[in-house]
């Protein structure tokens, strides 16, 4: 039987780690991201220590702090999300044309990396 849910632990642990990473590349404390959130002081360290959940309006209120979707809080193969969405919505702008142009430089800057 496939299991299609995980278990409460199992999403402390993912909404711990993502917030302990997507805070420390901000590089903020827990404290004053909770404060600056209008929370808490202790209520992110409650939830890195894997002892809450954040509701759906905190879970907003997180993502808007961070500047990142909440499609992409729980993508952690993106190592710099705040960035990207700000890029991507740069590209939203863009036309063909000029979006063919920017995935032509990617391609370039990638192609040196794998070197």
């Amino acid at each position: 039987m496939k299991k299609e849910f995980l278990e409460y632990a199992e999403y402390l642990e993912i909404f711990a780690a993502r917030i302990a990473t997507l805070r420390t590349a901000k590089n903020v404390s827990a404290r004053e991201m909770s404060l600056a959130i209008g929370l808490s002081k202790s209520y992110i360290t409650q939830i890195e220590r894997k002892q809450n959940l954040p509701s759906m309006t905190a879970f907003l209120k997180i993502c808007d702090y961070l500047e990142i979707s909440p499609m992409n809080f729980f993508d952690d193969e993106m190592e710099n999300p705040e960035t990207l969405g700000k890029l991507f919505e740069k590209l939203k702008s863009l036309n063909q044309q000029e979006l063919e142009s920017v995935v032509g430089i990617v391609d370039v800057i990638v192609k040196q990396k794998v070197q």
